[in-house]
Order: structure tokens, then sequence, then C-alpha cells
């Protein structure tokens, strides 16, 4: 049987309907860990070991009084990613993970984009809205995305942040909403406490790719936004998509 890292944490999320999901997910192994009690120290030895590898956790803040604080990851941790794929093994990353170890440079540039929690040199923080019902449309012919239709509905939260298509191809358009700043919330405000305002907040209208896989990491490394709550873990479509996600990161060098 093959095995499969899944590490979560550091954002909020129903472990319940996630627990469901992984179950769906077919002939795995799990092992199933969560920051910061075990997402980072004891996935050092793990990442190498596992064929297949799920990020679905948002490491490195700690967010307490208004404030936020970063971290990067531990050397052990960096190390033990890097040499993962630079030895041709894949991962998934889901959701949050965008945002997470704002500090490590390098594992944005291989995403393909980052959420930020605050302004600073990189320009405004990110924006978030949730509950959003919108087309998903496959815009690739793509192991990811074979056998799904080419469009299907999804109600999930969207990201208004930086994504850089050049550094991706792209798998899945979130048609039918527009990546514009009156269509989101401020994420420094809702730190703050003032959740869904976007009051003096402006941001560049963003990129409405919500699916695709890094050109820029030296193994499979597939990105996929869904995944903020129970709706989007019972979709279907995104069940299928996240299998196939994970057969394909797990199996070699793209």
């Amino acid at each position: 049987m093959r095995s499969l890292l899944v590490l979560s944490g550091g954002h909020p999320y129903e472990a319940g309907p996630f627990g469901e999901l992984l179950s769906a997910l077919g002939d795995w192994k799990i092992t199933h860990l969560i920051h910061p009690e075990g997402g980072e120290a004891d996935a050092v030895g793990a990442i190498a070991a596992a064929d297949g590898l799920l990020f679905y956790d948002m490491a490195g803040y700690t967010f307490a009084d208004g404030t936020v604080t970063m971290r990067p990851p531990s050397p052990a941790l960096r190390e033990a990613i890097s040499a993962r794929f630079a030895a041709g093994k894949g991962a998934v990353t889901m959701h949050h993970a965008l945002a997470g170890w704002a500090l490590w440079p390098e594992w944005h540039q291989w995403l393909g984009g980052i959420f930020h929690y605050q302004p600073g040199d990189h320009g405004p923080d990110s924006g978030y809205r949730h509950d959003i019902t919108y087309d998903a449309q496959i815009v690739a012919d793509h192991p990811v995305t074979r056998g799904l239709p080419e469009s299907f509905p999804v109600t999930d939260e969207l990201y208004l942040c930086p994504i850089d298509e050049a550094a991706f191809t792209p798998l899945v358009r979130a048609e039918g909403f527009a990546f514009t700043r009156d269509n989101f919330y401020s994420a420094a405000q809702a730190v703050a406490g003032a959740m869904f305002s976007n009051e003096g907040w402006n941001h560049p209208p963003g990129s409405n790719c919500v699916a695709w896989e890094s050109r820029t990491c030296p193994a499979p490394l597939v990105y996929l936004q869904f995944g903020d709550g129970p709706a989007t873990y019972a979709n279907p479509h995104v069940r299928q998509m996240l299998r196939q996600a994970l057969d394909y990161t797990s199996g070699g060098t793209a």
C-alpha cells in the first residue's frame, strides 16, 4: 500500500469532514501530522519516506491580540522538502498552504504565489471571500484534470493575492466571479478584528487561476485552491482532482 503524509494545522478547519475527505482518497496508508505539535519536527524524517505528500497547513504564523508574528521553517524541514523535490518526488498543496511559510521565499517561488496576511515591501495584504459559488473551468488536458467535466460548480473561499502565472501551468480557472478589490475583504483587517471589511484597502486585480502545476519546482508540485470546508471536501469533482493530483505527484518527475 502506498504511503501518504498529510500536514495540517496553523489554520482552523473541520477535522471530521476533512478526515472523511482523506478516507475517500483511495488506497493510501495515511500519516497525518498537525502543526505545531507534530507537523514540523516529526515531518522531517517522514517527508523523504512518503510516496505521496499533501500540504494542508499554514505554518509559520502566530496570531495573538490582533497581531501576526512570522517565522521561517527549521533548517531541517527546509532541507527535507528541498531534498524530496530534488529527488523528483512531488507534492500537492491545498488552499491555505499558499500562505504558509511566508518567510521562505523559495517555497513560494515553487508554488507560484503567496497569500499575505500583512502589507509590506511586497505591497498590500491579500484578500479573501468565503462561500463563493463559481464555475470551475478546466483549461488544460493534464493527468490532474482528466475525466472531469469541462466545468463544474464549486462553493468555496477564494483569494485575491499575488499569483505568478509565468511560474506554472494553469489547470483550472474560476469563472463567474471577478477577482477585484470590491469583491474581497482585507486579511490584515480581519487579523485586527474587523472581519469582512475592505474599508481603505486597495489591491490590484488578481488571477482567477485556482489550480495549477508549478514550472519552477524540480519535481511535480500541484496547487489546488479548493478546500475551505465541508462543502468543498464533499464535492465529487474536487475529490477526483485531489486523488489524481496525489497519484500524479507521487509517480516521479513530470
